[in-house]
């Protein structure tokens, strides 16, 4: 069976991770699920965007991972993406990049606190940054233990995945998510636009923080029952 609608839109969002300036050469791939029909697509390894097709998507069981459509090779990052789909059930868009400012905070092992409304608006606290794996997970199955960390670090600190859909891997890169590939996007996007700004505003002030009672106003304004930004449908 085709799923040509989800690889449509999975070829969209890879693309416009280029676009939004997130991605540079091949460095970040994104995917896209249909849990109905229990499948996730995803970019295949190390095709330059500007020559990806939505035919060149690789669409695999969300379940075993086996590759039920595409010719190409999947992303090598494939089984972190799986992983993080079947764990996070709201997760049906993932986008991973190695952007410039988030993928700092990675590499110097820093979690991203939330210091103003612009971060409260999008994540409820603070981003974390998930522990470097250790030897024999890289040598067993790096990419699969990958996600592994990142669900265990949401697990041990109680952090709802779907009120922060973004996580710092130490040493690595990040990875966001949403309900959808293009909600997935958006919030690579706002996690790097926050780091840069983090990083600014220490430099002005390093005892720079946002009071608590803020933050979940900002949040909860857009988010939950009680929300009240933007239009109703």
């Amino acid at each position: 069976m085709a799923h040509d609608a989800l690889k449509r839109e999975v070829c969209r969002v890879n693309k416009e991770i280029v676009k939004a300036g997130l991605v540079t050469l091949t460095w970040g791939n994104a995917s896209g699920v249909d849990r109905d029909a229990g499948v996730l697509a995803i970019k295949p390894s190390g095709v330059d965007y500007d020559q990806l097709a939505p035919d060149d998507i690789v669409v695999l069981s969300l379940a075993s991972g086996e590759i039920l459509e595409g010719t190409l090779k999947p992303s090598s990052d494939t089984p972190t993406h799986l992983y993080l789909a079947q764990k996070f059930p709201e997760s049906n868009g993932i986008v991973h990049t190695h952007s410039t400012c988030a993928t700092s905070f990675c590499q110097a092992g820093m979690k991203l606190p939330c210091l103003g409304t612009t971060h409260a608006d999008h994540f409820f606290g603070t981003v974390p940054c998930v522990r470097a794996l250790t030897e024999d997970e890289v040598r067993e199955a790096y990419e699969h233990n990958t996600g592994v960390a990142i669900v265990e670090a949401f697990e041990e600190l109680g952090i709802d995945p779907a009120q922060v859909p973004a996580v710092l891997q130490n040493g690595h890169a990040p990875f966001a998510w949403g309900a959808t590939p293009a909600k997935a996007l958006e919030n690579a996007i706002v996690l790097e636009e926050c780091a840069r700004m983090a990083l600014m505003t220490w430099q002005l002030n390093p005892k720079a923080e946002l009071p608590r009672h803020i933050l979940d106003k900002h949040f909860l304004r857009k988010h939950g029952p009680g929300a009240y930004y933007g239009q109703k449908n």
